[in-house]
């Protein structure tokens, strides 16, 4: 079975760090467009970083960049965001979503993923 599976959520205080997990199972993140999503509620689901498991190339969100990091690990294969300086804006639960061999995938646009995780919970608070 296909599964990505989110961890790493927590309640921190501003300023603070937090590294996302997202494993993948029964299939290979090989020649596959990686992404991060959040979702606030009363909002709309917002792309955040993406990764092309080939090329290496990376883009952030403008509410994220310089801030934020996505990477993979291939050994593991599993991704990561790690997420430094956060703020409370940045409170949302956060989804890992997957397009297996480079179709689909298109970066922050969410229904051109077809795979997803489950979510985890990140809150910034004082």
């Amino acid at each position: 079975q296909l599964q990505l599976v989110e961890s790493g959520g927590d309640v921190v205080q501003p300023g603070r760090s937090l590294r996302l997990t997202c494993a993948a199972s029964g299939f290979t993140l090989d020649y596959s467009n990686i992404a991060w999503f959040r979702q606030a509620p009363g909002k709309e689901r917002e792309g955040v970083a993406c990764l092309n498991s080939r090329s290496g190339y990376c883009r952030y969100a403008d509410s994220v960049k310089g801030r934020f990091t996505i990477s993979r690990d291939n050994a593991q294969n599993t991704v990561y965001l790690q997420m430094n300086s956060l703020k409370p804006e940045d409170t949302a639960v956060y989804y890992c979503a997957v397009a297996r061999n480079i179709i689909g995938g298109t970066c922050s646009v969410a229904w051109t993923y077809p795979t997803w995780g489950q979510g985890t919970q990140v809150t910034v608070s004082s």
